[in-house]
């Protein structure tokens, strides 16, 4: 996620707050949706869209905060 913008991102993640709470939060998503996805914790199709949208929403807030940084 962001790679293309690694130092900015690691930027945000020492100096705003909310930025590395919301990224923090993407990260336990993102390991909750490979864990289902190989098979290491099953779960119903639904669920596992759901967390798919949960981390998107995330992902939005993240990118909507990285490009409102790079404009200030």
């Amino acid at each position: 996620m962001f790679e293309e913008n690694q130092d900015s991102m690691n930027r945000m993640l020492k100096e705003n707050e909310e930025f590395r709470r919301l990224y923090n939060q993407h990260q336990q998503l993102e390991k909750r949706v490979i864990a289902a996805e190989n098979g290491t914790a099953p779960m119903e199709d639904l669920a596992l869209n759901q967390l798919k949208k949960e981390k998107l929403h995330f992902k939005d807030q993240l990118t909507r905060i990285m490009e409102d940084h790079s404009v200030n």
